[in-house]
């Protein structure tokens, strides 16, 4: 009930959400979570986000969230993201990430071994 309205709609905030959470499994997929990167001086942040919102979501539905990585730079990586409910297409989105160091607050490349994992993937 948390994420839809009094008529049963999901909010619309609640997209981002759920992709941040895809974006995350994503990571775990690759061995990582975030806690590890902070421990690191590493923090992704979004810091780009363009969202088309084709359909709504009710309360009950059952959603898949996708995540794809389509460009990698120095310190910032873009992915398209899309909301589905059956094969129906909700909502989709591309968001760009910064990696930024803790410390400085400031852009930094992306430590070594996270990069192999990233273009890996």
């Amino acid at each position: 009930m948390e994420d839809t309205d009094a008529g049963g709609i999901v909010y619309y905030v609640n997209y981002l959400k759920f992709m941040e959470r895809a974006r995350s499994e994503w990571l775990r997929h690759l061995g990582l979570n975030q806690q590890t990167l902070l421990d690191e001086g590493t923090q992704l942040v979004v810091y780009r986000l363009a969202c088309h919102y084709a359909k709504p979501a009710r309360l009950d539905d059952a959603l898949e969230i996708s995540a794809h990585v389509t460009e990698i730079g120095r310190c910032r990586m873009t992915f398209d993201q899309q909301v589905w409910r059956n094969e129906e297409l909700l909502c989709s989105a591309t968001v760009e990430i910064a990696c930024l160091s803790v410390e400085r607050m400031r852009p930094k490349a992306w430590p070594a071994s996270l990069n192999i994992l990233i273009r890996a993937s």
